[in-house]
């Protein structure tokens, strides 16, 4: 890298006799002296000035420009001044095609990111930085441990993305001193099989078989409303979870399941048979929407559960004026007050039906890994982490090995005989 330092109070000029003088500018005494300038990697000039007494220090900088350069740690000046709200926003638009995970990553990053980190460059990020953005989301009351921990995942994202497209040097996330939000993971207590009969009595008999499918196949509830009639294989038992629907910016569309994991899950017989009889009292209707996003291309199926309208079963309406009254019956959540709303009740979505699936399996000493897999995770260790504590306690079966291997065999005697 060829650089050299420009002093802007002096210049130099030819004497009377033809030989260089140094004169002063019209500048001297004024702004910075130094300027150190050198060509880039793209060709173009780059430039930083320093103040008076501190050509060493330009000089430095130039030679650890020149450093950087050629183990290609190089930062452009000009690009690391992208402040982070601007180059989140970029990202945002192009970090993944799924556009229900866009708005929420946008949501998560305009409420709680961008009011403390949006106006600072990239190239001004340090661990303090981040150390202050999780300071701040454990103090507040209304984000949760898991919530937050979410945040900072959507910040440390666009930060790795910052460094691989050259504008920051490393990313702040990665400092031992900087630790993510703390989470207490609750404990899944999965309902009891009566308290899954009373909710399934309590709905309406057009949802009722919903039950059966979460509980009975550990459907998701959008699975479960985007169940089809070319999902199901009686003969061979198995239930097919190829689609779900999502309502995205308001409107609800056909996409794959969660993570892109179609899968087979075994289909006993008597949620076959539930859904026969559901089948027959509510026929299947042919419902069109858009395939993964508002804008996208049409496609069609023959939906096993719909509205009272023939239509596609909205999660929120569900939620609220089917699934929390039959709560409220089953005695899971109090009655609705006296404006006619019912309570949070998070832990009792139908989310639960999922839990009550997977406590049934292990229960039965089905493997992890074919829980995780009829659940469609990611990863068995996710499986592992959510439900370990509901898998068969091995502590009588130690107990039981122990005992037999110090305990006395009762067909020896208990100590020598007596000679005769």
């Amino acid at each position: 890298m060829a650089g050299h330092i420009q002093d802007r109070w002096f210049k130099t000029e030819k004497g009377p006799d033809g030989k260089p003088v140094r004169t002063k500018t019209d500048r001297y005494g004024v702004g910075l002296r130094y300027r150190a300038r050198y060509i880039g990697p793209d060709g173009t000039e780059k430039s930083k000035s320093f103040p008076d007494r501190q050509k060493r220090l330009a000089e430095q900088w130039l030679t650890d420009t020149a450093s950087d350069m050629s183990r290609g740690h190089y930062i452009d000046p000009r690009a690391a001044r992208i402040t982070f709200k601007s180059y989140a926003e970029k990202w945002l638009r192009t970090h993944t095609a799924d556009v229900s995970s866009q708005i929420v990553a946008e949501q998560r990053l305009r409420l709680h990111a961008f009011p403390v980190l949006g106006s600072r460059p990239l190239d001004s990020f340090r661990p303090e930085h981040i150390r202050g953005l999780v300071s701040a989301l454990e103090a507040n009351p209304a984000v949760s441990g898991a919530y937050a921990r979410n945040i900072y995942g959507d910040v440390r994202a666009v930060l790795s993305a910052a460094v691989d497209d050259g504008l920051l040097p490393r990313n702040p996330c990665s400092a031992k001193s900087v630790r993510p939000p703390a989470s207490e993971r609750r404990r899944v207590v999965p309902w009891l099989p009566t308290q899954v009969h009373a909710v399934r009595a309590a709905l309406p008999k057009r949802y009722r078989t919903m039950v059966d499918t979460g509980a009975g196949c550990g459907l998701r509830q959008g699975e479960v409303v985007g169940l089809a009639e070319d999902a199901l294989d009686f003969e061979g038992g198995v239930l097919r979870v190829v689609r779900q629907v999502k309502l995205i910016r308001g409107k609800a569309v056909f996409a794959p399941p969660k993570c892109g994991k179609e899968r087979d899950v075994p289909l006993p017989s008597s949620v076959a048979e539930a859904i026969r009889v559901h089948m027959d009292a509510f026929k299947p209707v042919e419902i069109t929407l858009p395939w993964r996003k508002p804008d996208g291309p049409q496609v069609t199926a023959r939906l096993l559960f719909t509205n009272t309208a023939g239509g596609v079963v909205w999660r929120s309406n569900f939620n609220i004026q089917e699934w929390k009254p039959a709560l409220a019956v089953a005695g899971l959540i109090p009655d609705a007050g006296e404006n006619g709303k019912y309570a949070s009740a998070r832990a009792h979505g139908m989310h639960a039906l999922r839990h009550f699936y997977a406590s049934l399996l292990l229960e039965a000493g089905e493997s992890i890994k074919a829980v995780s897999q009829y659940l469609g995770h990611t990863d068995p260790a996710l499986t592992l982490r959510v439900y370990a504590h509901l898998m068969p306690s091995s502590q009588e079966r130690t107990r039981k090995a122990v005992d037999r291997a110090f305990q006395p065999d009762q067909r020896e005697p208990d100590g020598p005989e007596t000679a005769q």
